[in-house]
């Protein structure tokens, strides 16, 4: 092992974590734990590279990797240095919260409530919104104030400003593997904006419409409301199975099925496709977090496969950027392009017009990708804390199948447990915890058979996840005890 005593930690060249990885884990750990102050410098690369007896084209490399997560900022001339924002500030302030809290007389308890600006653990699907990136999204906002302000307020006719639809196709053409024009893409107010747009343009009161079981539960809801009948579809190893019946549309999740994880088989995708030319029917891929996935890129996307035949393609950027600009986007087959517009234009369009011409820059401008390879490299930590965690402490309880994707896992539960009585003894502990069996919305389909709980886990940093795991093995405990 070499040792450096700039930063005291040893590189092991007996594992097979690269140099690179460990020199970046190290800085890591210690500019969170607060061992490096906010602005602290780095050593030159050169002095660095000596130091530890490696290339200094590993240095850079390490170097350049913390950069483009947030933790180091260089100019030239001036080298690397701690940034001050971030995940780096927010683990800081955290950690000198403790320190206060911890010197008090009213310290709170293990036993009391989870307490943070954050909403409870462990709601699922919740990203994160104190790793948003502020100061970059305001730069971005002023200079297109300052420069174009008249762009702010053109909504592209109702579609969506032309930038931003543009970036978009650039966005799913790189991530997802589908080709597309500006003109087949819509600018949204989110996922349930783009699934009445659909529901609006492609069916009449009285089609069926398949949902997968278990599934999304405002979904049956959404589409009763629309005077359309629900035709649930069961899900096994390999995804949604096909419908029985004749059906006007199809909702899937095929990239990461909710709430169960796994991803559609290529056999199935084919035979969904298949099926729905069959039919004269469409299918509305619902791909919510498909960029959140930790090994390797993202599986790519149903409506890729399909090259935008029988496939419409819904995308949000609520879970991957920010909850608060309510922005999505539809893109459409070519040969429903005019058939859609022509519905938008009877209903109306939702999405606001002024976030549109600031997020089309960001994206364009690399922004976008920063932040999310940040938040994506943040939330693998805290899936990764949160699945040994509960290998180690929660095995007499249940298990994970780790599909490394996705904002949020379950916990499948053994030893005759029911999830419904751990879900509200968690509740009253101040948790949120769901349970899968709630999630089975068929009267057909027992759902006995799915007894687990859905924990989220990005909206919490490993302190906050660590608090909820002691209550949780608290209300096991007391559910052992009757």
């Amino acid at each position: 092992m070499t040792q450096t005593p700039w930063l005291g930690f040893s590189i092991d060249r007996s594992v097979a974590t690269p140099v690179f990885e460990q020199i970046c884990a190290a800085i890591r750990a210690r500019a969170v734990s607060g061992e490096m102050a906010l602005g602290s410098k780095l050593p030159p690369t050169r002095v660095f590279a000596t130091e530890l007896g490696v290339s200094r084209s590993t240095i850079v490399t390490a170097y350049d990797q913390l950069v483009a997560e947030g933790y180091l900022s260089s100019q030239r001339g001036s080298g690397y240095r701690l940034c001050a924002s971030g995940e780096v500030e927010l683990r800081q302030r955290d950690r000198a919260a403790e320190i206060r809290a911890a010197s008090t007389a009213d310290h709170r308890s293990a036993s009391s409530p989870v307490s943070s600006p954050a909403p409870r653990p462990f709601l699922a699907g919740s990203p994160d919104m104190r790793l948003f990136p502020h100061r970059q999204w305001a730069k971005t906002v002023a200079r297109i104030c300052r420069a174009d302000p008249q762009s702010m307020f053109d909504g592209g006719g109702g579609f969506g400003a032309l930038s931003l639809r543009q970036a978009i196709c650039d966005h799913v053409g790189e991530w997802r593997g589908i080709t597309a024009h500006p003109e087949q893409v819509i600018v949204t107010a989110g996922a349930t904006d783009a699934l009445e747009i659909c529901l609006h343009a492609l069916s009449v009161p009285g089609d069926h419409v398949v949902l997968e079981d278990p599934g999304y539960r405002p979904l049956k809801h959404f589409v009763t409301e629309q005077g359309l009948r629900p035709s649930f579809v069961q899900v096994d190893g390999s995804g949604a199975v096909l419908p029985t019946t004749r059906c006007r549309l199809a909702i899937l999740t095929p990239s990461h099925q909710f709430p169960l994880g796994g991803a559609m088989s290529p056999a199935r995708r084919m035979a969904f496709i298949q099926w729905a030319a069959d039919q004269d029917a469409w299918i509305i891929e619902d791909d919510y977090d498909s960029e959140f996935r930790y090994a390797g890129r993202p599986i790519p996307a149903m409506a890729g496969f399909d090259q935008l035949n029988r496939t419409l393609y819904v995308g949000s950027f609520s879970k991957i950027f920010s909850n608060a600009l309510r922005l999505g986007y539809l893109i459409l087959p070519e040969a429903l392009v005019d058939r859609v517009h022509l519905s938008m234009r009877r209903f109306g369009s939702k999405a606001s017009s002024m976030p549109q011409p600031a997020l089309a820059d960001f994206i364009t401008g690399g922004e976008f990708y920063r932040h999310l390879r940040r938040v994506r490299r943040i939330y693998d930590e805290r899936r990764r804390y949160l699945l040994d965690r509960l290998a180690r402490d929660f095995d007499a309880f249940g298990h994970c199948v780790d599909h490394q994707a996705g904002m949020q896992l379950v916990f499948h539960l053994t030893g005759g447990h029911a999830d419904h009585e751990i879900c509200a003894r968690a509740a009253g502990m101040g948790l949120t915890a769901e349970p899968l069996s709630g999630f089975v919305q068929d009267p057909s389909n027992d759902a006995r058979t799915y007894n687990g709980l859905l924990l989220g886990f990005c909206g919490y940093d490993t302190v906050e996840l660590d608090h909820a795991l002691m209550l949780l093995r608290d209300v096991f405990r007391q559910s052992l005890m009757g």
